[in-house]
C-alpha cells in the first residue's frame, strides 16, 4: 500500500517523510520543484490543483500539507480507488482572523473553513476517515514565518520586537508530523482536530526568545502597539496582525492528546531542528 503525500517539501513534510522512510513505507511525494528519488520516496512534479499526475493503484491515505483549499478542490474530482484516509493541514486562521479588521484575512478565514467543509463532505461520499489538523503558528524549519522574521533581520542588522500581551502558542513542525503519522494509524480519530504547541507565552516574549535563538546578537527594535497601530492606518497593511498581539491565539490540545497520544513540547526555537 501506498501513502500520497502532497506538499511534501516543506517544513513539516521534512520531518514527515523522515518518519515514513523510518517504516519503509511506500510514499508518493508531490512537490512543485524537482526533487532526487530515494529508496522509499519516489517524487512526483505535480500542483494542486490542475496539475497532479495520476495516483498509483492501491493507495492507502493520502496527505495534504500544503493549500487546503486547493486539494479541496482537487479531491472533489479526484479518480482514487478504494477509500484512502485522508488526513489533511488547516490552520487556526479559520477561527483567529474570523473577524479581522483586514478584509483578506477575514477572506482567508472563510476560504479555509469553507475547504474544511467541502473536504469532510467529499470523504464521507467516499466513505474515507478523514482528519483535518488546525494548527497555531508553525515554527521548526527553512519555511518557518518566525524563521523567515530571523533572516530577514540577519540581512537587516535589526530585529523587530512587536510588543503584545495576548497569548501564542506556537507549535513545531515536527509535532505535526508526529500528529499527521498518529492521525494515519487512528482512522476514528476524525474531524476538525486542533493543535497547538506545548506552552502558552505572551507575543512579546515568543518574539524576544526567537531573536535569542535565531538572530542572537542582533540589535532589536521595540514596536509598540501604538507605533504599530499608526503605521497601518497609513500603509492600510497589517491591522489584523496588530489588532492580534493584544489577543489570545490559543487552543486546548485535550482532543489532540486524548484521541492521538500527541504531547507537542514547549516553544524551542532553533536553526539546528532543520537539517533540509
Amino acid at each position: 500500500m501506498t501513502c500520497v503525500v502532497f506538499g511534501a517539501s516543506g517544513q513539516i513534510g521534512h520531518y514527515l517523510l523522515s518518519y515514513l522512510r523510518a517504516r519503509r513505507m511506500a510514499t508518493v511525494a508531490f512537490s512543485r520543484a524537482s526533487q532526487a528519488d530515494d529508496t522509499d520516496v519516489i517524487w512526483q512534479h505535480g500542483r494542486l490543483p490542475d496539475a497532479v499526475p495520476a495516483l498509483p493503484e492501491q493507495v492507502s491515505a493520502i496527505v495534504c500539507l500544503g493549500p487546503l483549499d486547493h486539494f479541496s478542490h482537487w479531491l472533489q474530482h479526484a479518480e482514487v480507488t478504494g477509500s484512502p484516509r485522508i488526513v489533511a493541514m488547516s490552520s487556526m486562521s479559520a477561527e483567529s482572523k474570523r473577524h479581522s479588521p483586514d478584509p483578506a484575512e477575514r477572506e482567508l478565514a472563510a476560504r479555509l473553513r469553507e475547504s474544511e467543509e467541502r473536504l469532510l463532505t467529499r470523504c464521507a461520499e467516499w466513505g474515507s476517515g478523514c482528519t483535518i489538523l488546525r494548527a497555531t503558528l508553525i515554527y521548526g524549519g527553512a519555511g518557518g514565518s518566525l524563521e523567515k522574521m530571523a533572516a530577514r533581520a540577519r540581512r537587516r542588522h535589526v530585529f523587530p520586537l512587536p510588543r503584545g500581551r495576548g497569548l501564542r502558542q506556537p507549535v513545531h513542525a515536527d509535532d505535526l508530523a508526529r500528529a499527521v503519522l498518529a492521525a494515519l494509524d487512528k482512522p476514528q480519530a476524525t474531524g476538525v482536530i486542533c493543535i497547538g504547541g506545548g506552552e502558552r507565552l505572551s507575543a512579546t516574549m515568543m518574539f524576544a526568545r526567537a531573536r535569542k535563538a535565531l538572530a542572537p546578537g542582533v540589535p532589536c527594535l521595540p514596536l509598540p502597539q501604538a507605533a504599530l497601530r499608526g503605521v497601518a492606518a497609513v500603509s492600510g497593511r497589517g491591522r489584523g496582525m496588530a489588532a492580534r498581539l493584544e489577543q489570545d491565539l490559543v487552543t486546548d490540545n485535550t482532543e489532540l492528546v486524548n484521541l492521538l497520544g500527541v504531547q507537542p513540547r514547549p516553544f524551542e526555537p532553533g536553526l539546528t531542528s532543520w537539517k533540509g
